[in-house]
């Protein structure tokens, strides 16, 4: 359930602060909620898939907790992201 390179790069550009920019939270942010997506979508197909259910519970509590830490470090940045991902909060 990976993400194409194409896909990866798209995403990077877009989130990105600078050229070359992978590590900020933002692009990490719009990485990890994109793989969630696509596990999803994998799991409504395979409901019985234990391993996948557990690397998707992991990936959501690493972008909360980015999500906490960008919050915390700049309101402005986490407020415009939570918007253009359509996340709840």
């Amino acid at each position: 359930m990976a993400l194409k390179g194409d896909e990866k790069i798209g995403l990077i550009k877009k989130y990105a602060r600078e050229r070359g920019d992978t590590g900020s939270p933002e692009v990490q942010i719009a990485l990890l909620s994109a793989q969630i997506d696509k596990l999803i979508a994998h799991l409504k197909e395979h409901s019985k898939d234990v391993h996948s259910r557990r690397g998707l519970l992991s990936m959501v509590a690493k972008r909360r907790r980015l999500l906490s830490y960008l919050r915390k470090r700049d309101e402005d940045r986490y407020k415009n992201l939570i918007k253009d991902l359509k996340l709840e909060k």
